[in-house]
This record gives structure tokens, sequence and C-alpha cells, in this order.
């Protein structure tokens, strides 16, 4: 087999040496094709028919002239008469046969035709000579000798065609020869002989001169062919509207421009030609700057306003030099990046904005707080961080529904961005959090000034679908470098504000004090008591179905653990898994979580999967992969039944040990499942480790899609990135029959949400556990 692929592998090596050593790599050795060169010779020659007529006149005239007094005038008239017009007439034909295009071919039976003809003009222009001679005319034969070198050197004009100069030199020689001999008999030896030198020395350099005009004639024909090729690739590459061309003189005016540079600008090529490059792009580009160095330049982004909107190009050129160095201009490709431009803001966007509200997201936010310390830093000038949280926002959604929670999110984001204005900038955390910066925190009154408006603002009712609904909003809020100098240490401080804020009430808000120790101590009594209700029945566990999206069939579950602590009551794990992480519990708490998921699952069929979340600092621990496989091995389940899912939020610190413990994970045969995908941290860059199996979208993606077209594209962006990947797609918060149809067709393979049905205890999915739920509006 590897020999078989070594064999081709040399098999195209060689294939490559011969292309590269072949007419298509070396041009310069190509010939012109015949019918090419014919076309030239002619052409040349015709470029002489004016000179060949007048020499030949000239000549016969001469001759007239010395024989004058031993011939009869009316017969060398006549003669003359016959040389010049024959003279003339032939070089008309000649003209007219050379009258085509040089690239055209000449056939073969033109170069005789000519031969013939110059033939015909020799013999036509020697009879007279021959005839003086045979009728005894005293002719001295240094003249004779004269006027028949003149006539072969008048034949230089042949010498691009061999055969025509020959017969245009034998048949003067041979004439001249014969009327020498016939007037001196011996005594022409020595005339002959010198004739016979001219001629053989002009036949030679005629023949020389012949070959090298051949060579530049297939020079001429290669370059051109050159041309030829180039201008077929260029054309191509213009009318297949990959870029264009443009060239520019030592002035900066448009001497070329493709069709295509003109559609993009909303003008004609004519209306660009002679007018400033920088000027046709609008004049606020920089073009003009780059251009008066004089330089190279490559992929030079410009932003236009056209007639169709936004429009980005980008611009690379080279200087065109003269011979003596001088500028003469710029010659060089346009691209119209419009596209790419928009796909890598749409991406960013993704990455940076948050889907619901636009504002920005977490790894946004966080960014601009590093950027604002650093500031702060450096003016000496005080920055603050703002926490929000909504009071009351979860019983919105519990009684009207994530439709119209969704829609109070948006108006919140409108009123805190209204609020704040230039002061700072606004950001959804997740949820029903937020977070505002405020880069000039100098004045702590003003600060509070805004929070007090905030709070305002947020606590007007709201008006949704004419439901009217009141929230309130907490606020906390740290100031770097003075609390904190760092993001983690002013983001905690901010965090722990926020936190005594919404422990003192609604609407209320608080800065950091050092002396907060209300909040922390109540921490530590929630972590004493999560200590003891580990293992207990304190905490229970709940399974959402997971919906096969084609068989409409149960074919899982998602694990969602619970506390019910006996005094407190119901416990968020919003609030008791932060401090199971900071308090270290996480590990004892994730690994009962996994041994009882993995119990309940071996009660059902073998297909029902089980899905358990696990947090970020569990990944941080080695013996995560450990505890796995003992759970799965207690409970008696194949590793393919188990699906661990983790949040995007993984990928904000510790990274690379958490993907090498999700690789001993997927090593053991265990699902990887990415949740929440989209909702704020950059993961994207991650997708490519060959961890994942799965990619769950946020519901906040499944109720925009309803509403706004750019979700639908986001999801699409989404749904191909996964099958790129060959990853599983899950869409969560699937509430409506529309919500399914939409998310189906959008391409995700699997839902969950209140459709299928509210979490529930282990014994009620028994009774659902690999059933198919149907619903009279799917189709």
């Amino acid at each position: 087999m590897f020999n078989g692929f070594e064999k081709e592998n040399e098999t195209i090596a060689l294939r490559r040496d011969a292309d590269l050593r072949g007419p298509a790599h070396r041009i310069e050795a190509r010939h012109a094709p015949d019918g090419e060169v014919r076309t030239a010779q002619l052409h040349i020659l015709s470029g002489f028919a004016l000179y060949t007529t007048a020499t030949h006149t000239a000549c016969a005239a001469l001759f007239t002239v010395i024989a004058w007094s031993y011939i009869s005038p009316l017969f060398l008239l006549t003669w003359l008469a016959l040389v010049a017009g024959t003279s003339f007439l032939l070089g008309k034909r000649l003209e007219e046969r050379s009258a085509v295009r040089r690239g055209d071919s000449q056939p073969q039976r033109n170069i005789w035709l000519t031969t013939v003809e110059s033939a015909v003009r020799a013999l036509l222009w020697m009879t007279m000579p021959i005839y003086a001679a045979l009728a005894g005319a005293p002719f001295q034969n240094s003249l004779i000798d004269g006027l028949a070198a003149v006539m072969i050197v008048s034949g230089i004009a042949l010498a691009v065609i061999p055969v025509a100069v020959s017969v245009w030199i034998g048949v003067i020689a041979v004439g001249f020869i014969f009327s020498a001999w016939m007037a001196s008999g011996m005594d022409a030896i020595t005339s002959i002989a010198i004739f016979l030198a001219v001629a053989a020395a002009s036949l030679v350099g005629f023949m020389l001169l012949g070959f090298s005009w051949r060579r530049q004639i297939d020079r001429a024909a290669v370059l051109a062919a050159k041309r030829a090729d180039i201008g077929h690739l260029l054309k191509e590459y213009e009318d297949r509207g990959a870029g264009w061309l443009w060239q520019i003189d030592r002035d900066l005016n448009l001497t070329y421009v493709s069709p295509r540079m003109g559609e993009l600008l909303g003008r004609g090529t004519y209306q660009l030609l002679g007018q400033p490059l920088p000027a046709a792009l609008g004049g606020k580009t920089g073009i003009g700057s780059i251009l008066t160095l004089r330089e190279r330049f490559d992929r030079f982004e410009i932003e236009l306003e056209t007639a169709v909107g936004k429009r980005w190009m980008s611009l690379s050129g080279s200087p065109i030099l003269r011979p003596d160095g001088s500028f003469a201009g710029y010659r060089g490709v346009g691209l119209d990046i419009t596209d790419s431009k928009t796909s890598h803001e749409r991406l960013e966007h993704l990455a940076n904005a948050d889907v619901l509200t636009s504002l920005p997201n977490r790894s946004r936010i966080r960014a601009l707080l590093e950027k604002a310390l650093e500031e702060s830093k450096q003016r000496d000038v005080p920055c603050a961080i703002l926490f929000l949280d909504l009071d009351g926002f979860k019983p919105v959604n519990d009684t009207f529904g994530h439709q119209k929670g969704d829609a109070v999110l948006k108006t919140v984001a409108r009123r805190l961005a209204d609020a704040v204005g230039t002061r700072g900038t606004v950001g959804r955390i997740g949820g029903d959090e937020f977070a505002v910066i405020v880069n000039d925190g100098q004045s702590r009154k003003g600060v509070e000034a805004l929070a007090d408006r905030l709070i305002a603002k947020v606590s007007d009712p709201y008006l949704i679908d004419n439901v009217q609904i009141r929230i309130g909003l907490s606020i906390g809020c740290a100031f770097g470098p003075i609390d904190g100098d760092t993001v983690d240490d002013l983001v905690r401080k901010a965090d722990l504000a926020l936190y005594h804020a919404k422990a003192q009430g609604r609407a209320t808000f608080c800065h950091f004090d050092p002396q907060m120790q209300v909040e922390a101590e109540e921490r530590v009594r929630l972590e004493h008591d999560m200590r003891e209700a580990i293992g207990t029945t304190q905490f229970s566990l709940l399974y959402q179905p997971l919906v096969d999206a084609r068989s409409q069939r149960v074919t899982g579950f998602e694990a969602l653990l619970r506390w019910a602590h006996p005094t407190r009551g119901p416990i968020s794990p919003a609030v008791f898994i932060p401090i199971a992480e900071e308090s270290g519990l996480i590990g004892d708490l994730g690994e009962w979580v996994l041994r009882q998921a993995c119990m309940d699952a071996a009660n059902w069929p073998d297909e029902v999967t089980v899905a358990v979340n696990i947090s970020p600092l569990q990944l941080v621990l080695p013996a995560l992969p450990n505890s796995v496989a003992e759970a799965l091995k207690r409970a008696r389940i194949s590793p393919s039944r188990l699906e661990v899912e983790v949040t995007e939020s993984v990928f904000m610190s510790s990274a690379g040990n958490s993907i090498d413990v999700l690789k001993r994970l997927r090593g053991l045969g265990v699902g990887i499942a990415l949740d929440d995908f989209g909702t704020g941290y950059s993961s994207l860059g991650y997708l490519n480790k060959a961890v994942f199996h799965k990619l769950k979208i946020d519901h906040s993606f499944v109720r925009e899609a309803s509403k706004r077209e750019e979700t639908v594209s986001i999801i699409e962006a989404i749904v191909m990135l996964a099958n790129s990947f060959r990853l599983t797609i899950t869409a969560e918060g699937i509430e409506t029959a529309e919500d399914f149809n939409r998310m189906r067709d959008l391409g995700c393979h699997q839902m969950q949400g209140y459709l299928f049905g509210r979490p529930m205890p282990f014994d009620k999915t028994l009774e659902i556990v690999g059933t198919r739920w149907e619903h009279r509006l799917v189709g």
C-alpha cells in the first residue's frame, strides 16, 4: 500500500518536472508559427516597395542615358517604361498581399509568388544589358558593373526571404556575366571576377541579415504570445469578478481602469479616466499620501460610501519607472472585500456582542474594563465598574414566559444605554445581569447619581403586549485601582458590593466597603450547610428530556441539581454552585451528581443518554476522569450513554488544563457537549480541538429567531460551523411547536425545552423514556 503511494508521488514529481521543462514554462525557446513568419516577411518586404521601385527605375533610366547613342531610343524608352510600370504594379500587389493583421497566417504560395515576381523583375531589367551586349554596343564594363552592383544591393529587402534573394542575385549575376562575356570576351574576366565577389559577399550578407530578421520575428512573436496570454489571463481575472486593474500617470491621474471598478463606484469608466485616483475614491481615503511615497504597497483597505451603501476595497500597486529611473505612475489591482469584511464583523459581533440586546457581552466588558483600568493608572483618575442585577425578573419569566422576559431585557438595555450616554459603556453579563464601565470615576457622588438614575429608569413600568410589568435594579460598584488593581480583583469587589446591595433589598446601590462582613458570613453559613447536605436527601436530581428532531422520540435527559434546604427552602443553583466552587466543595458535589445520574440512567433503555453539567473548576481537577470512570463502572452503563456539558466559561481561565481533562474524558468514550454556545465567550478557537461531540445553541437564539433575520443568519452560521466539525446540534429553550419546526428546519438534530416537559423527578422519567413525542402542529 505504501509502495503504491510512493510510486504515485514519484509520478507526480516527474510530471511536474516535465511541465517545468516544457514549452509552457520555457516560452523564450519557442518559435513563431510558420504562417505568422510569412506574414511578418511580407510586411517587411512591402515596406521596401517604394524603395525597390525607385531604385530599379533609376538604374534603368541611367542605363537608358548611357545607351542612348547606341540603341534605338524608342526601344530604350519602351524598356524603361516596362521596368518602371512592372516594378510599380508588382509593388502594389505586394502591399495588397501583405495587408493582413500581423497575427494572421500567410499561405506558403504567397512566398513563392513573391519569389517569382522578384525573378521577373530581375529578368526584365537584365534584358536590355544582354540585348546591348549582343548588339555590340561599345560600353565600358565598369559602368555595367556599377549598375549591376546597385541592382544586387537594391534586393536588400528580399533578404527576409532567403530563396527570393538567392534567385534575385542569381538572375542579376548570370545576366551580367553573359552580357560582359558577349561584349568583351576574355577581357571581361577581371570584371566578372570582381562582380562575382560582390555578388557572393552580398548573398552571404543578405543571408545573415535574413537569419537575423527571422530571429527578431520569432522573438516578437513570442513576446506577442506572452502579451496575449497575459491579456487573456487579466481579462479572465476581470470578467470573473475576482478584482480589477488600474493604472495612473505621474500626476496620479487614471489612465486605465477596469469596468468592475466603475461598477463599484457607480460611475462609468469614461468618467473615471483622467481623474486623480484619490479624487475618484472620494478624496478622504488616505490613498493620496500612500501614492506620494512612490513605493510599492499591498492591501491598502479603503471604506467607501456608494449608491448601494458602504463598501470596502483593497488596493495594491507598484510604481512604474522609466529606463532612466524616473517615476511614471502606478499600476495595480483592486479587490472588493466587502463580503469578507462583513463576515469578519459578523464573527466579531458574535464573539463580542450579546445576541439579545446587542450590548457588549461578558468577554468584551472584561476587555474594556482592563483598558479603563490601565488608563486610570496612567492618568491617576479612578474608573468605576457597576454590576447591575434586575430585581424580580425571575417571576417575570416564570409568569409571562421567556418571550416577554426577553422583551423586558431589551427594553432595560435601551434604558441603561440612554441613561449612561457618553459617560461609560453598558454591557450584558448574562441572564438578568448587566455592567456599566465609567472611565472617569473621580467623583463618587457623580457615580452614585448615575446609579440612582439607572435604578429610576429601570424601575419605570414596562408595557409588553398590553401587560404592565415592574422590576427593580440593584447595583454594586467598585473603583479601580482603589478597590482592586486587576480586572479579576475589581470584578470580585463589585460582585461583593452587588451581593450586599441585593441583601439590603430592591432598588439599592452599594459601593464596595472592606467591612462588608454580613455577606461574607452568610456565604460561610451556606458553605457549612452545604458540607452537611452533600450525600443527604437535601440534594436531588431533576431530569429534562432531550428529543430527537426527526423521530421526535425522547433519547436522553439532562440532569439538573436541586437543593432543598431544611430551613431556607429551595436554593437556586445560581446561589449554591458558586459557593461550592469557591469553597472547594464542587468536587464532592460533582462526584455525587455523577454517581446518582449514572445509577438513574442504568434504569433506562440502553439507547437513552444522560447529560451532566460540569463546573469549570471541576475540569481543573486531574482526578475528574477517574471519578467518571468509577461512576460508570458502578452503574454498569456504557460510557457512550454519558454526556458531560461544559459552558463557554471554561475558556476564560485554565483553558489548556481544561482541554486536557476533556480529552481524557473523550478518551473514555464519554460525550462532551458545549452548552449555551454564543452567549458571551469567544470559544470559536477551541472547536477545532477534536474534543466536543455536541454543541448546544442557547435559548436566547431560539427565541430571537422568530423575530430577527439576523439571528437566523447567526444560527445558520453556527449550524454550518458545527456541521463542519461533525458536531451534533441541540437547540435549548424550545417552548412552542413553531420553535421546534424552525430549529429543525435550520438543521438542529436535538431539541430541549418546556415544550417537552419541565425538569421532572426520576420516577417520572420512567413513564416517558423512549416514547415518541407528538404534536399536531409539528410537521
